[in-house]
């Protein structure tokens, strides 16, 4: 397990802040959650004297940030619990046959499969290999659903986010793409946003071209 030291502070504008020192960390970096608030990560050596000077550096673009998330949540349509419940039918209906079948093109098992509805996270894997997905997925485009399932299957190899993680995720998605792109069955609106993705990628100078570009895509969409 890796070593980790918290400390928290308020801040009167910001409210809680926490410090969070990590050996896995390499440097500074600043997290900014509509729900678990502002954290700020830095390596286990590393006075907390640093990260507090790095977050006073950052503390105009964390407000503007904390301010454009409160935005997003009031302009965001609560649905009501017979829509979450289609939503439910929906995502069991077709997640797990997708999830089965992206498994067996790309050489993954997985253990089980279980639909949850939650505010955190759009999918997770743990190591024993039961992967949960959102209900929220269902309400992205294609190629973002399928993204996600990916990203959960990759991780049965890597429970990490390190670079094994990274190349081979970028290399399913790759494949994957092509793949979408010859699929003369995918709608008009799926296929622009494939398209879409292929160009922003191709120019991209990120480490990770498509894993980077399909994010930015996927932030666009709130869970509900």
């Amino acid at each position: 397990m890796a070593k980790t030291s918290e400390k928290i502070i308020n801040d009167p504008q910001i409210g809680p802040l926490t410090f969070r020192k990590s050996v896995r960390s390499r440097g500074i970096s600043i997290r900014v959650h509509p729900i678990k608030g502002v954290s700020v990560t830095l390596p286990y050596i590393m006075p907390y004297a640093a990260a507090q000077a790095f977050f006073l550096l950052k503390r105009e673009w964390i407000l503007a940030t904390m301010a454009r998330q409160k935005e997003k949540a009031r302009n965001t349509v609560v649905p009501s619990a017979a829509e979450i419940e289609s939503l439910r039918r929906q995502a069991k209906a077709e997640l797990p046959p997708r999830l089965s079948a992206l498994a067996a093109r790309y050489g993954f098992t997985y253990n089980r499969v279980t639909i949850k509805h939650n505010a955190t996270n759009w999918g997770s894997c743990s190591s024993k290999g039961n992967i949960n997905l959102n209900l929220n997925i269902v309400r992205l485009p294609r190629l973002l659903q399928d993204y996600v399932l990916l990203h959960e299957l990759c991780h049965l190899r890597h429970q990490d986010h390190g670079h094994g993680f990274h190349l081979l995720l970028e290399h399913v998605l790759t494949d994957h793409l092509m793949r979408l792109i010859d699929d003369v069955g995918l709608s008009e609106a799926d296929r622009a946003i494939v398209m879409d993705v292929a160009r922003k990628s191709a120019v991209s100078k990120a480490r990770y071209p498509l894993d980077h570009t399909i994010t930015r895509f996927v932030k666009k969409y709130s869970l509900v």
